[in-house]
């Protein structure tokens, strides 16, 4: 909590107790059975169910627009809420995980929840949660106290519209209790196989769980194999489907820097806010899910223009310094890290490419080490913190990558790597940050510290283009939490 000593006592008391909820790993170990997995699942959700209906269902006061994926869902979430935004409505964006704050997790409009009302909510859902465990209730989860939460702030703030990111596969996640309006399921690729494996079709099925009878959804997924089974879900359901797909529907154009989407029924173009030519696909499908809402077409257009032109979200694309050029991406997974690198291409080519990667344990690290390997000079390897999460070995990541015939170097920690990546780096290198979002959120807090990004509200500060921003670096300082 060092990085937070300068804040509100409340808030600090209000992180230090959502922190200390955190009491086990968050999936199960290697080798439980799927069924046991599921029902676990299944619990969890209903005694969120059971804990939101005595606290007169939160989740039901607002229209939410739900949205999954394996990647993706967080930028789509964020163009979404822009879009609503821009047409006027008081929106509020909840994403998963955050970067470095906990109330980027609550966001209200274009602002991060001030911190003195974080701490007035949860204080309130603590004293629901104590009138629930007097009528013999089982205690809460940090997921299932973190999700009331995201509820209850959003019926607190009185918002028009939520957009609800889920945290993992869709079917059984604690975000699955809420009837959206629309439904989006940007794409299903292979992540998070010990809680939604083995195979990819297992998790097209978790995804496919978030649709709602009758409510309309929309899907960027064009495996046919995985498309019919989303397909089926929404033909059992009575929910109309709409598939989003590249070249038929939309096309993107990389200009001067800027990235565009392209209608191509109408041949309408749309400046997009966040960096990236993949974000294209993430901004279709966002503009689909809200042509679903039935809004005038007028209106519709204005919006969708306005709010893919501002949306911001931190840690996906983002350049926080010029020269050297340093980039800030989250892809944790093969799928990721593919659209990640074809983006990349897009930039001015830099003479060297430096990459600071690291992932937690869980994930496909031999295979992003192939793919980041083909396409950097030199790696240093850094370990993510997040509690009670085991992150791979940064000696074993280098190893991995020389055998690729890259060279690397472990640090012992995060902002190491940063500190020697930008020693080493000539202004006209690029620094490529990736790997976890863990990772990419510690990485961040160089040049946006936390408690900056806590009295401020935003997670992107205004900024002099390539100004370093000096915070702390000593290891551990800044660290995420599950």
């Amino acid at each position: 909590m060092a990085e937070f000593a300068s804040i509100d006592p409340r808030y600090r008391w209000a992180v230090s107790y959502l922190r200390a909820l955190i009491q086990a790993p968050p999936g199960p170990p290697p080798g439980t059975p799927p069924e046991v997995v599921r029902e676990r699942a299944r619990q969890r959700l209903e005694r969120l169910r059971s804990f939101l209906a005595f606290f007169g269902e939160p989740h039901r006061a607002y229209p939410v627009v739900h949205v999954t994926g394996t990647s993706g869902k967080g930028s789509t979430s964020a163009f979404i809420a822009s879009i609503l935004h821009a047409a006027g409505y008081r929106v509020g964006l909840h994403i998963s995980p955050y970067l470095q704050v906990e109330t980027e997790k609550l966001q209200i409009g274009d602002r991060l929840l001030p911190a003195d009302r974080f701490a007035t909510y949860v204080a309130e859902l603590d004293e629901a949660v104590r009138a629930w465990l007097a009528e013999g209730e089982d205690p809460l989860t940090y997921g299932e106290f973190w999700t009331a939460l995201v509820f209850h702030t959003f019926r607190r703030e009185a918002v028009d519209f939520a957009v609800v990111e889920v945290g993992v596969g869709g079917r059984f996640d604690l975000t699955n209790v809420v009837f959206p309006e629309v439904s989006v399921i940007t794409t299903v690729g292979l992540d998070h196989v010990r809680t939604l494996g083995p195979t990819i079709r297992d998790i097209a099925w978790h995804k496919a769980g978030i649709i709602k009878p009758g409510r309309p959804a929309v899907t960027g997924v064009d495996d046919p194999d995985l498309l019919a089974i989303i397909a089926d879900e929404a033909r059992r359901n009575g929910a109309p489907l709409r598939v989003v797909l590249p070249g038929r529907d939309f096309t993107v154009n990389c200009e001067a820097g800027a990235t565009f989407l392209v209608e191509t029924r109408t041949g309408r173009r749309y400046r997009l806010g966040l960096g990236g030519r993949f974000q294209a696909h993430n901004a279709a499908l966002a503009s689909a899910a809200i042509r679903e809402l039935g809004w005038p077409s007028e209106r519709a257009e204005a919006a969708i223009a306005q709010g893919l032109a501002t949306a911001r979200f931190p840690g996906r694309f983002e350049l926080v310094q010029e020269r050297p050029m340093v980039v800030l991406d989250g892809a944790h997974n093969p799928q990721k890290l593919r659209a990640l690198l074809a983006a990349l291409e897009d930039l001015p080519r830099a003479a060297r490419r430096i990459a600071i990667f690291g992932v937690l344990d869980g994930h496909d690290a031999e295979e992003m080490a192939r793919l980041l390997a083909e396409r950097v000079d030199l790696v240093f390897t850094a370990a993510p913190e997040a509690t009670l999460r085991t992150a791979a070995d940064p000696t074993a990541l280098a190893v991995l990558f020389e055998r690729l015939g890259t060279p690397a170097v472990p640090m012992r920690c995060v902002e190491e790597a940063v500190d020697v990546a930008l020693e080493v780096a000539r202004s006209d290198d690029l620094v490529l940050v990736t790997g976890s979002l863990y990772l990419v959120g510690q990485a961040r807090e160089r040049w946006y510290p936390s408690a900056e990004i806590v009295r401020q509200r935003t997670c992107w500060p205004e900024r002099t283009n390539g100004t370093v921003r000096q915070a702390g670096t000593v290891c551990g300082e800044g660290s995420n939490t599950v």
